[in-house]
């Protein structure tokens, strides 16, 4: 066995949301003086028992491979920890050769333990296993009930891709309890994953041939783990039900005595491997799995004492550490300052810990405290967050408020490297708020050697990236008519998405309840991983699980909000001409692939509709500009043919029919403004309203004029959507997107390879367009004069900004209002078109 310790390597929705408030941008520490450092390790406190060890058992793992190993090499099964990350704190066990194409180990575990793993080649590079389709590895998952073996099929390597047959493995997860679906299960067979949707459908493909396990896991543990063989054929899909029944809750209270060169009052977390322990199940900036934000926190009971009760399920297994930090940073460290995991399986009554942290360092480096002095004009309610960099940049940490715009963190470890870079931003978005010296993904930051003895750093932000100086908007008083009930003043978020978010969605949304609004429109993602085959679901880390969207929509709704679900494709693949292209070009568009889209969409469409109705949503959005291939007629965006059914018409009907048995709210149907004519397909008679998304169309000069954009915005109105609004007899809700750029009214947004930008790849995070020039009044001008537009024609129903950043303001040049003179212009007319201003 080879250990790796110093290679730096809903339960509920009422649970998921406690764990955010109490470890979010809520909680502010207030320090009043630094420690004298210390690189003395510190023994473990006395009195407190070490924690006996679980109970083992031997499990075997046999590996079988595709093609032999080269003589100078050798196979290891690698047992993962999720909570410091996936490459840091693991432990290699060599397998064994039966032959030339079978390898087996015997490895002691503890029992009822969940187990993620997965294989490595040894020999020159160390190499990966790699799926079917050469896509890496996560990990493979094992439920240890007790001594017995497990059998892998290992497909292939990232220098050596797989080239035999396979088939797939799908089916849906059960509630054994009451026979309904159970969504948000995460599914694994030969390390390819997948989570389940409303109806616990899920599909594994790309399998090799042969028999895989499949593992149905909870990843906050409501459920029991299942295990199962299952058997693939060429070409062929394997059915498996996932039979699950819920767990219940047991408290488990963690008290723990801190080292005497803890910092006084820095915030104590626990870092651990469920969903309400900050694990977010992805892949996240610097190889790490767990973010500080979604940890629970621990409260102060003494000097050096923290505790609190933390409500988890029984039977789980639960592996967690202590930090300052995340899993990586300031997290706890062993007498040989190598990582630590510790592990309980909750118990039918719950627990009582009590343990001692031995030290926070992880070499003979003292530990470095930093001190940053934020700009006046930092927004209030902002956390300012460090990000570090020892070999590519990590998750952002929240800093330890002390007031009067300075923050403080002091680092521990791992400070094995000579020099670290660090950088600053709010909101926990680096990359994209940044201390404007270091703005940007390709920023190296600022930098600082570490020493033997502590260091104090003073900084100092002269600016923040996008945000200048300018004051509210200089509005013009108009004589606003205040409109019929049920007209929409409404805010679109945009469709990204980075775990953290949800620690500031709530602030987000009392920011949209202040201008005015009456919705806020949600824009929850799947991704679509592959065009052949065609695989669309729930990618962690990407989109939003579950969990996440049902507390954005709770948080809405807890404002009296209307909220509306807009659920939005990803595409691995795409252009900045538009986000679908790509997608579209590469599909193979035949009969059998069309099947596919249509079941495939019909899922995703059902999924959110079930969301909708369980969270309380009042409205449900469908279409959008991308599935215009897929409509009666249909075209490719090159303008070709695409292909699509003769039956479609029927197909699309028959999607409508099945989400009004899931959700009783309205229903709308979004489609892109397109001049000169607007065409609508027939079933849009079966929904409740057209979700009209305008763009460009005003003006094709860099700085119109106001008189030539109120003449433009007059006519499209009058010549295009009004005879739409005629046409249909249905409400017509005005969605707009305009970034705050010269030129926003245009059709084309001009990059410098010649070709029009799509206004969305302006959406943060992304890198700067240099050719593109910031103008946040041409914005501001653009939204005051369409409302005014909007203010004398009553046949309107609503109108909608689109392209809102949730987690902080920026004046950048996105189609984002959020801190912009537009949302001045936007909190004038709203409030006044609902009447909460005469």
């Amino acid at each position: 066995m080879k250990t790796n310790p110093n290679r730096i390597r809903k339960i509920a929705l009422v649970s998921l949301a406690i764990t955010i408030l109490f470890s979010g941008p809520a909680c502010a520490i207030s320090l009043f003086e630094w420690p004298a450092p210390s690189i003395t390790p510190q023994s473990p406190t006395p009195g407190i028992p070490t924690a006996a060890p679980l109970p083992t058992t031997q499990v075997t793992f046999h590996a079988a491979l595709s093609a032999a190993l080269a003589p100078n090499e050798t196979l290891v099964l690698r047992i993962l920890d999720e909570v410091s990350g996936l490459g840091f704190n693991y432990t290699d066990y060599p397998l064994q050769p039966r032959d030339a194409l079978n390898y087996l180990a015997t490895v002691p575990l503890p029992i009822n333990s969940v187990v993620k793993y997965r294989y490595v080649r040894l020999g020159g590079n160390e190499m990966h296993e790699t799926s079917a389709v050469n896509q890496p590895i996560r990990y493979r998952m094992h439920y240890v009930i007790g001594a017995g073996e497990t059998i892998d099929l290992i497909a292939g390597w990232q220098d050596r891709p797989f080239s035999g047959v396979t088939g797939s493995v799908q089916g849906t997860a059960i509630n054994t309890d009451g026979g309904t679906a159970v969504p948000n299960i995460l599914v694994t067979a030969g390390g390819v994953q997948a989570v389940t949707d409303s109806a616990g459908r899920f599909i594994l493909p790309g399998l090799p041939v042969g028999t895989h396990n499949v593992v149905g896991y909870a990843m906050d543990g409501g459920y029991t783990t299942f295990e199962q063989g299952a058997t693939v054929a060429q070409g062929l899909a394997t059915p498996v039900e996932i039979r699950v029944r819920p767990t219940v809750l047991a408290p488990v209270t963690f008290t723990v005595h801190l080292p005497k060169n803890t910092q006084p009052g820095a915030p104590v977390r626990v870092a651990g491997n469920l969903l309400q322990l900050g694990n977010t199940f992805a892949d996240l900036r610097g190889g790490q799995n767990v973010i500080a934000d979604r940890m629970p926190m621990l409260n102060y009971v003494a000097e050096g004492v923290y505790s609190n009760t933390i409500y988890l399920p029984v039977g789980a297994d639960v592996q967690y550490k202590y930090t300052l930090g995340d899993g990586l940073w300031n997290a706890e460290r062993d007498a040989n300052k190598g990582f630590v995991l510790r592990r309980i399986i909750v118990p039918p009554n719950g627990a009582v810990v009590e343990e001692a942290v031995t030290g926070w360092q992880s070499g003979v480096s003292a530990p470095i405290s930093f001190e940053v002095t934020a700009p006046p004009e930092t927004p209030a309610g902002d956390i300012i967050y460090i990000q570090f960099n020892p070999y590519g940049w990590t998750e952002p940490i929240p800093m330890w408020s002390a007031g009067n715009n300075v923050w403080r963190y002091t680092l521990y470890g791992p400070l094995d490297l000579h020099t670290i870079y660090y950088r600053y931003c709010r909101n926990g978005q680096c990359g994209v708020a940044d201390d404007e010296a270091t703005m940007g993904d390709s920023a190296a930051g600022r930098q600082v050697g570490t020493a033997i003895t502590g260091q104090d750093i003073r900084d100092s932000i002269t600016r923040w990236a996008w945000m200048s100086a300018n004051g509210p908007a200089t509005l013009v008083g108009s004589n606003v008519i205040e409109r019929q009930a049920g007209f929409m003043t409404g805010i679109e978020f945009q469709s990204g998405y980075h775990p953290n978010w949800t620690s500031f969605t709530s602030q987000a949304m009392q920011n949209v309840q202040a201008l005015g609004s009456n919705w806020v429109i949600v824009t929850p993602t799947w991704t679509y991983t592959s065009v052949n085959p065609l695989i669309l679901g729930i990618r962690p880390g990407i989109d939003p699980l579950w969990t996440d969207s049902a507390l954005m929509i709770s948080q809405g709704r807890a404002l009296n909000l209307n909220v509306g679900i807009f659920p939005q494709p990803r595409f691995a693949f795409s252009s900045n001409t538009s986000l679908s292209a790509d997608f579209w070009r590469g599909a193979p568009l035949d009969p059998n692939w069309w099947l596919t889209w249509f079941d495939s969409y019909r899922g995703f469409a059902v999924h959110h509709a079930d969301l909708a109705a369980q969270a309380g949503a009042q409205a449900l959005i469908l279409g959008g500009d991308w599935v215009a291939p897929a409509l009666p007629n249909g075209t490719l965006p090159d303008g070709n043919p695409s292909g699509v059914p003769n039956d479609t018409e029927t197909r699309w009907l028959a999607i409508l029919n099945e989400v009004r048995a899931h959700f009783r709210g309205q229903i709308l149907w979004a489609m892109p403004y397109s001049a000169p004519n607007l065409s609508t397909p027939n079933f849009i008679a079966q929904t409740d309203g057209v979700y009209l998304m305008i763009s460009g169309n005003l003006s094709q000069n860099l700085i119109p004029t106001k008189p030539e954009l109120e003449a433009a915005a007059a006519s499209l109105l009058d010549n295009s959507v009004a005879p739409l609004q005629s046409m249909i007899g249905k409400p017509v809700y005005l969605a707009f997107a305009y970034p705050s750029i010269n030129g926003s009214g245009a059709n084309c947004l001009p990059a410098n390879s010649g070709t029009c930008l799509d206004w969305t790849t302006l959406n943060q995070p992304t890198a700067d367009r240099a050719e593109l020039r910031l103008n946040l009044q041409e914005q501001a001008d653009i939204y005051e004069i369409l409302l005014a537009a909007v203010n004398t024609r009553p046949w309107v129903s609503g109108v909608i900004a689109r392209g809102y950043y949730p987690p902080t303001l920026l004046q950048d040049k996105s189609a984002s209002t959020h801190g912009k003179p537009a949302g001045d212009v936007l909190w004038y007319w709203y409030q006044r078109f609902l009447g909460l201003v005469r």
